[in-house]
């Protein structure tokens, strides 16, 4: 007896008999268990192109395993696409609408459990909020990444070169000829973005906390191995819903744990924190993620170099064992007895694999380096902390101090690259640009690929509290918290005042005394926000949003001890 099994003879039964039974359902697939598959899909973005078709395998492989699939649709958002409108501000919502959709339309239509099909940066944390959230029967199966091309000049490229190009063209060192030619070749195939950015991290993340099958990531999209996987995962759904595993036994604690750990050892995306945060939070776990990545970061190095963070691609990194691998040569510091989607422990999981290629995933002891891949940082700017990518960091720099340059978007940032208005030395700070400064977070992440295109990362450091990519690399802080709009400190810096960064002591401090701090709050009044109309979702979501600690999740949680 499924949940989605109603009294014969009652309303719900009735009208939904008929409903199905117009679209051919048979009785005996109406005793069957119901499955949602979360097709993620669009024809905006490269990234969703392939969906469709992965859909269809799923939805295949669950008739096989004698279960009832019903393809429910959501929005799909792309970070180079749904970008364009009022400076991004709609991307950071798209997650929790995700959330919401799939609550709606499952929990609506009382369905047993769900396969989410995951591919741009917001649909991964989405799906696996929504699984804890609803707590039914769930695998996220990630959809794989995109590879690049050779210019007409045989220069390689992908979407990250192209992205920091715009810097170079504002700097005169390439034309728009150029910087055309590169958007003709830098991506050949669907999926998401190459290297280490979000999208890719949050895969890496979906296996690390068990809610994908062993191995899935990363994958390439459209590749033998994702179909393949696609059929496990409509075979398994199958069993996890008659064996009654729910995403709460899975994504613990522990397994958060584990995921920061990995995290740490590919150098992935600083928006991991932010998502592994909603996903706590929505899973109702009384933790403190940031404080935990804090904690960690002294235990696990860097194993790896993948873009950005070093000259391999994430092709190298599947071909050198993926996942698996990178958690095989963790196999002594991870919790190893925690269950899985595979309906077996971490430990079983990691048992046989293999790593094909030392160069690509390091060891513990012989790391690419000491340091680990995301750092928290503290100080009187960001007293409730904020993300550095430490491998991203040009190597050799373990302090930055200089005068702060202030913006409010990165549109002017990016003007004033080509103005020659930002000096070597400068520390830009881009700020109100937080979810409930945006609201829903603003780009900042263009404008940091603008700076390496110019050739100024390595003399130029940004602190942000608005929306960074895992693709960026420099001397870069991220998700400063509080968030200025939300009375962070960071909202009372002046031009011109000076801004130490310490990469060894992992701390940000402004040349302000403390007094001073507090005096200027008392006088501070949040800045203003024109662009908003009533009643909009952005609207909606600046009234919801939460702090960014805790994820920027909407509504007020209480299920934390006090």
């Amino acid at each position: 007896m499924y949940r989605s099994d109603f009294e014969p003879g009652t309303t719900r039964w009735a009208v939904r008999r008929a409903q199905w039974r117009a679209m051919s359902i048979t009785d005996d697939d109406m005793k069957k268990p119901k499955i949602a598959v979360i097709n993620t899909s669009s024809t905006l973005s490269s990234c969703f192109i392939h969906v469709n078709k992965v859909s269809e395998a799923v939805q295949n492989a669950i008739r096989m395993a004698g279960g009832l699939p019903f393809e429910v649709r959501t929005v799909a958002p792309s970070d180079f696409v749904t970008s364009a409108g009022k400076k991004a501000r709609y991307l950071m919502p798209t997650r929790d609408l995700i959330v919401n959709e799939i609550e709606c339309m499952v929990e609506g239509a009382v369905l047993d459990g769900m396969v989410c099909l995951s591919s741009c940066d917001k649909t991964t944390p989405a799906h696996i909020m929504a699984a804890v959230r609803l707590n039914v029967p769930t695998l996220v199966l990630t959809c794989g990444y995109q590879v690049g091309g050779y210019c007409s000049s045989g220069q390689f490229v992908d979407i990250d070169d192209v992205y920091e190009a715009v810097g170079a063209l504002q700097a005169g060192t390439i034309s728009l000829e150029d910087l055309t030619d590169m958007t003709e070749a830098a991506i050949q195939t669907p999926g998401v973005c190459a290297g280490l950015g979000t999208a890719n991290s949050m895969h890496i993340v979906a296996e690390a906390l068990g809610i994908s099958l062993a191995g899935n990531s990363p994958v390439k999209a459209e590749s033998r191995k994702l179909y393949d996987y696609a059929r496990k995962v409509g075979e398994r759904i199958v069993e996890l819903i008659n064996q009654n595993i729910c995403p709460r036994d899975i994504v613990t604690e522990k397994a958060i744990e584990n995921a920061i750990m990995v995290v740490q050892a590919v150098g992935g995306s600083v928006n991991t924190v932010r998502h592994l945060s909603a996903i706590a939070t929505e899973a109702e776990l009384d933790i403190d993620v940031v404080k935990m990545y804090e904690n960690l970061a002294s235990k696990i190095p860097l194993l790896t170099a993948v873009r950005p963070n070093g000259p391999y691609r994430t092709e190298d990194l599947e071909a050198a064992g993926g996942t698996r691998a990178v958690m095989k040569r963790l196999e002594d510091k991870l919790n190893k007895e925690i269950l899985t989607v595979n309906g077996t422990t971490v430990a079983e999981n990691i048992d046989d694999a293999k790593i094909n290629d030392d160069r690509v995933i390091k060891t513990v002891k012989d790391p690419q380096s000491k340091r680990p891949g995301v750092a928290i940082f503290r100080g009187n700017i960001a007293p409730d902390g904020c993300i550095v990518k430490l491998s991203a960091v040009p190597q050799g720099i373990d302090r930055f101090e200089g005068p702060a340059n202030i913006f409010d978007g990165e549109d002017e940032a990016i003007e004033a690259i080509g103005k020659g208005e930002i000096k070597k030395g400068d520390v830009i700070i881009l700020r109100n640009m937080g979810p409930i400064g945006g609201p829903g977070t603003v780009f900042a992440c263009s404008f940091v690929a603008a700076m390496n295109g110019a050739g100024l990362a390595p003399y130029v450091a940004v602190v942000t509290d608005g929306e960074l990519s895992g693709l960026n690399r420099g001397i870069v802080v991220g998700q400063m918290m509080p968030e200025a709009a939300a009375g962070g400190p960071l909202a009372i810096v002046k031009q011109g005042e000076t801004i130490t960064i310490d990469m060894e002591a992992r701390t940000i401090h402004a040349h302000i005394a403390n007094a001073e701090i507090d005096e200027r709050l008392s006088r501070w009044t949040p800045p203003a926000k024109p662009h908003l109309k009533a009643g909009t979702y952005l609207a909606q979501y600046c009234e919801l949003v939460q702090p960014i600690a805790q994820g920027a999740v909407l509504g007020k949680r209480d299920f934390r001890k006090k």
